[in-house]
C-alpha cells in the first residue's frame, strides 16, 4: 500500500539517491541533460507564449481564438517540461530488485514525454486548422 520514497529506492554506487555525492563528470552530465531537455521545453513554451501575445495584441478580435490556442499550448508544454524533469530525476540511478536483491541499472528514455508532446502538438495543429477554416467562412 505505501511505497518507499523514490530517493530511498534508487541507488548510485550503493548510496541512496538522497545521500550520493556526485563526481565532477557526473555533475557535468546531469547539467548537460538539464540544459538540453528541460531548457528546450521551457524555451519552446516561452516562444509559444510570446507568439500568443503577439497574436492577441496585433491582430483583430477574430484572431483571438488562435492566440488563446497558442497560450493553452504553451501552458501544456510547460506541464510536459515539468513531467520531463520528474522523469529525468530518475534517469541516472539503479534499483534493487525486491525478489532477489540484485542491483540493476535503470535507464529510462524520454519516450513518454515525446509521445505526450507529439499528441499535444497534433491536437493543437488540428485545432489551429479548424480555427483557420472558420476564418474563411
Amino acid at each position: 500500500m505505501f511505497q518507499p520514497h523514490p530517493e530511498d529506492r534508487l541507488h548510485l554506487r550503493r548510496h541512496r539517491a538522497r545521500s550520493v555525492v556526485l563526481t565532477t563528470e557526473e555533475l557535468v552530465e546531469i547539467r548537460a541533460a538539464q540544459r538540453t531537455f528541460e531548457g528546450a521545453y521551457m524555451r519552446t513554451a516561452l516562444s509559444q507564449f510570446s507568439f500568443a501575445l503577439i497574436i492577441l495584441k496585433i491582430f483583430t478580435s477574430e484572431f483571438y481564438p488562435i492566440g488563446a490556442l497558442f497560450a493553452v499550448y504553451a501552458s501544456a508544454i510547460t506541464l510536459v517540461a515539468m513531467y520531463r524533469r520528474f522523469e529525468g530525476n530518475r534517469q541516472f540511478f539503479s534499483t534493487v530488485d525486491p525478489v532477489d536483491g540484485r542491483t540493476a541499472k535503470k535507464f529510462r528514455t524520454a519516450g513518454n514525454s515525446v509521445l505526450l508532446l507529439t499528441t499535444l502538438s497534433l491536437c493543437a495543429y488540428v485545432t489551429l486548422l479548424i480555427f483557420t477554416w472558420k476564418l474563411t467562412e
